[in-house]
This record gives C-alpha cells, structure tokens and sequence, in this order.
C-alpha cells in the first residue's frame, strides 16, 4: 500500500526542476488563501463614502469609500496587516508566473501532444482565471490605481460596437464608476478561487492518468520534499514582502473618475494589454452614425486573438502536420516549433515592454512618441526576426549533435598520423558508447 501512495506522490510531484512550476503554482495559491482569509476579516467591499481620520496623516480629512478606509485600516492599524497585504500580492505575481513558465514548458517539450491536449487546455485555462482574480483582487482597495485600471477597462467595453454601453452599464452596475465591488468581491473570494480549485485538482488528475507506471517513490521523502518546496515558496513570498514594497495604496489616494494616476502602471502580467492599446494607431470611422474607435477595438482584438491561438496551438498543430509522436523532445529537436515559441514571446514582450514607454522616455530622456514609433516596427519585424533566427539556431544544434554522434567529442588534442598529416582527436560520445 505505501509504495502505490509512493507511485501515485511520483506521478503528481515529480523531481525534476522543470516539472516543479505546477507545484509553485498550487503553493503559492496555498499561500493566498491563507493570506486572504486573514484580509477578508476586516476589508469592507463598499463604495460608501467616509472621512479618513486614520493614523495616515496625508489622507486625514479625504473622503474616500469604506473600501479603501478598510484597506489604510488594515494597512496602518492592524499589526502586520501590511506585511499579509504585501505577502497577498507578492504570492500572486508568483503563482501567475509559475503557471507562465509551466505553459511554456509544455510548449517547447512537446508535452501538449495527443492524448495530453486536454492538459494544456486546462493549464491555459487556470491561467486565464488566475489572471481573472489578480484583476479582481487589485481592484478592491479602491484607489486611485485601481480607479484608473477601471477607467480603461470601461473604455474598452465602451469602445464594443453596438453592445459595449450595455455591458458597461452590466458590468458596473450603472454609470461608471456604479458598484463594481459588489461583483468583483464575490467573485475574488469565492467563485474564482472555487474554480482555480478545481483546475488544479484536473491537472493533478491529468498527471496521474499520463504519468508512466515506472514513476515510483518512497512517500515519506515525497512528504518532505513536497512540505520543503511548500516553505521556500512561503519563505520567498514573506522574504519579497518585507523587504520590497508594493501596490502601496496611501501614496495613491481614493480612485476619482475625474482623475487618474500617472506614472502607474498595470501589473506586469496584464502589461501587455496596456502596451497594445499605446501601440494602437488612433483611427476611428463612422458606421450609421457611430463613431467606433479601432484605436481600442484593434489591440483588444489583436491580444484576443494571440490567447485563442495559444489555447488552441495543439489543435492547430495537428491539424496542419498531423499527428506528431507522443514523446517529450528538446526544443532543438523541433526547429519550426521552437521559432514559433519565441515569436510569440517576442510579440508579448514588445507590447510588454510598450506599457513602460513613458517610463523609459522619461529615464532615458527620450521622446515617448519616438520610443512608441520604435516598439510599432519591433511589433511588425521582432516576432518573424526571431523566428527565423531561432529555427537557424536549432539547426545548427542538430547538427553538431550530429556530428558528435558520428565523431565523438572533440578533445583538442593534435594528433600527427603515420603519413605526415595532422587530425584532432576525438572522444566517444555517451550516444556512441551506448551503441556499443
């Protein structure tokens, strides 16, 4: 019985590091919920006006809603509470990079293959609900960057032909700003959480029905290796928090739709969103008496698209060269692939880095309309540059794997031979040495 528990611990917690993002990912969101329960106790999600007169001297006398109030409350009143807060945020960052760097994993090992597709398409989607409670959950403070994050997002949906002022008028309860807080907080708390669950517990499941039947291991050293990663990726969060602040919600102030913050931007894993919309031309046309914005529909559409093909890129994959073989394989091994890869983070890390222009130009006292030019012809040139130029990279790994397998390894050392001539010798490769 303990060496099939000891198999089943092997399937789903393996020990190779590049195996271990999934758990990061699942202890991380362990952590947020632990920090969570303690912030729900005494956050308010109300959009009530108050008077501040906490112990913050810069707010004192600012009217701002009960949620925010709560928030300074736990931030300034409640011992540690700005430790848990920080703790909260920084887990997130790790967890939504975790499951980043799992995704890209699966892709450049050829993991999501036939019959492992359904393991991507659920990794893809706790991404994507992961990302969908990061933005619920820095919208709750209330403040002025989480105010202005709203404010975009109500232009996005304003911007929707047709149907945009209703799901504006759907989403925030009325006018913007309306009430959001009463979605977003059950949703933050509850739903989403409740489906992140349930992901993991697929992915685990997953993992249990692809692993091979050789995985075997002794349970009370996967019970201690699993305990130790959980402590260090606790460790690591509590380490960031008090040591780096973020998301300090005092210096900001009450979120105003009047106003909005300068010098604030999104959170790294929503940049890219950001970025587009800077990169955007600012083209409007008139339908039937409409003026619609392709300044805001074209990256809405552009970024829409990009996560659809991420989501179904296996799909695609077999349908246009068939069924490739089930096996893991280096990204080397697949040239096409591989370029494939990194064009697509080459198209997310330019609208990435197209979210900080203004920050850059005014670092680097640079023009901002100069910079955004730039990051526009890195959108266009970067991803095929860098698929092509990757692909000739895997090439040529493949083929001095080859010539390693057909000559040995390379020793550096000349040897003379009996007819006068001089050759390097060469060393027998593990793969020769295997053969013989």
């Amino acid at each position: 019985m303990q060496s099939r528990w000891g198999s089943l611990r092997a399937k789903v917690f393996p020990d190779h590091w590049s195996l271990l993002f999934g758990q990061i990912a699942f202890y991380s969101f362990v952590v947020l919920v632990l920090s969570g329960v303690v912030l729900t106790l005494q956050y308010e999600p109300s959009t009530a006006p108050v008077v501040y007169d906490g112990p913050y001297g810069p707010l004192r006398g600012t009217e701002m809603s009960r949620a925010l109030d709560s928030t300074l409350a736990i931030t300034f009143e409640t011992r540690g509470g700005l430790l848990v807060r920080q703790i909260h945020h920084w887990a997130t960052l790790i967890m939504v990079a975790a499951i980043t760097l799992h995704l890209l994993r699966l892709f450049f090992s050829g993991s999501y293959r036939r019959p492992r597709r359904l393991n991507w398409l659920v990794v893809f989607s706790l991404l994507i609900v992961t990302l969908g409670a990061a933005l619920t959950g820095t919208s709750l403070p209330d403040d002025m960057a989480s105010g202005t994050s709203l404010a975009v997002l109500d232009g996005v949906l304003q911007a929707t032909p047709v149907i945009g002022s209703a799901l504006s008028y759907l989403l925030f309860g009325g006018e913007f700003p309306g009430n959001v807080l009463t979605w977003f907080y059950p949703l933050h708390i509850v739903v989403l959480p409740l489906l992140i669950v349930a992901l993991f517990v697929a992915v685990a499941v997953l993992a249990l029905k692809h692993s091979p039947k050789r995985a075997k291991r002794k349970s009370p050293v996967a019970a201690v290796k699993s305990a130790g990663l959980f402590c260090f990726v606790a460790g690591v969060s509590v380490l960031m928090a008090a040591t780096a602040t973020i998301n300090p919600v005092w210096l900001y102030g009450p979120a105003d739709p009047a106003d909005t913050s300068a010098g604030v931007g999104p959170a790294w894993y929503l940049a890219f969103l950001d970025g587009s919309l800077r990169l955007a031309p600012g083209w409007e046309v008139v339908w039937w008496g409409k003026t619609i914005s392709l300044a805001v529909l074209l990256p809405v559409a552009a970024c829409t698209l990009f996560l659809v093909i991420v989501a179904v890129y296996p799909f695609l994959e077999e349908r246009l060269i068939g069924v490739p073989k089930d096996q893991s394989e280096r990204p080397r091994d697949n040239p096409t692939r591989t370029g494939i890869g990194v064009a697509g983070i080459t198209f997310y890390g330019v609208l990435w880095a197209a979210a900080g222009a203004d920050t850059m130009a005014l670092q680097f006292h640079l023009s901002v309309n100069t910079l955004l030019r730039v990051f526009q012809v890195l959108l266009i040139v970067g991803p095929p540059a860098a698929l092509w130029i990757t692909r000739r990279i895997c090439l040529g790994l493949r083929q001095q794997d080859k010539d390693v397998a057909e000559h040995g390894i390379e020793t550096g050392r000349i040897v003379r031979l009996p007819s006068g001539g001089y050759v390097e010798d060469h060393r027998p490769s593990t793969r020769q040495l295997t053969a013989r």
